[in-house]
């Protein structure tokens, strides 16, 4: 009589090793997490002012950490194979539930789209990419790194250098470059006012460049888009003006699709927030002068 066929099932902590492996053969930088999906915390070490290894116990420490276990969160991601099965990283292994990686490490940037309407933003506003399935989301990953932000719009992180990513699998698509219009959203309005007050009929760049849209459906929806991002902006609306504009120039700037007509739209519905036409004109400026155009 036939027996039947045992099947084996590694244990979690040597599957989860297992995949940390091939993840570091492949240049990602890996690291455990532990229950919560969050990383361990530091070393004994690690944990005086100041710490031994010379970070912050923030976390935050600017280059990989140099202790032997885990520490530091994603200053402790790792792609050399010793690290990784370590005794010092056995203990971790055993009570980790996943891994995770850091993206910026291996010059990878992770959109992290944490709900429907995030989705449906990026699929409208973002060049295709990777993307990963999550729990509630998905993650757009882009060639390329950039610091990492959070909430840079409802719903979405920005993860790449100092920050960490679950693995959840390689995703579906072709991985592109990483576009300025991400760039973009992570950066802050300058403090400094560099350009002279002007009417608010300002010209839009002359693109030289073929214009990618193919039909004007898509920047009319992307104008939309800018107006009810600023329109229902509740707070910071400073910074949600800028990054707006920063965000349209991205997309737009460069292939003289935008006319005046779209710009006085833009401008019109900051000012609705109670922004001035000169304050409109300065981050027009200071968002073009950002991209170089």
């Amino acid at each position: 009589m036939t027996q039947p066929a045992v099947i084996r099932r590694d244990p979690p902590a040597l599957s989860l090793l297992r995949t940390a492996l091939e993840l570091a053969a492949a240049g990602l930088p890996v690291l455990p997490l532990r229950e919560g999906k969050v990383p361990f915390g530091n070393c004994p070490a690690c944990t005086g002012q100041p710490p031994a290894c010379g970070g912050r116990p923030n976390m935050k420490t600017p280059g990989p950490c140099q202790c032997p276990s885990p520490c530091h969160a994603w200053a402790a991601a790792t792609a050399t194979p010793s690290v990784i099965t370590s005794p010092a990283w056995a203990s971790a292994w055993r009570k980790a539930v996943t891994v995770a990686y850091h993206p910026g490490g291996a010059g990878l940037t992770v959109v992290d789209l944490d709900d429907a309407a995030a989705v449906e933003w990026a699929r409208e506003t973002l060049p295709a990419t990777r993307t990963v399935a999550t729990t509630r989301g998905e993650h757009w990953i882009y060639q390329g790194a950039m610091r990492s932000v959070n909430a840079v719009r409802d719903g979405v992180d920005i993860k790449s250098t100092m920050a960490y990513a679950r693995w959840l699998g390689p995703g579906i698509g072709t991985m592109t470059a990483l576009p300025d219009i991400v760039r973009a959203l992570a950066v802050k309005e300058p403090s400094t006012v560099r350009s002279a007050p002007q009417a608010i009929a300002v010209p839009a760049p002359a693109g030289e460049g073929a214009c990618p849209h193919r039909t004007p459906t898509y920047l009319d929806r992307g104008i939309a888009m800018a107006e009810q991002r600023i329109t229902e902006a509740t707070s910071a609306i400073h910074a949600t003006v800028y990054r707006t504009f920063l965000a349209v120039l991205a997309t737009h700037g460069r292939c003289g699709c935008l006319a005046e007509a779209h710009v006085a739209r833009l401008f019109t519905a900051a000012q609705a927030k109670g922004e001035s036409p000169r304050h409109c004109t300065d981050a027009w400026t200071n968002a073009r002068t950002t991209l170089g155009l």
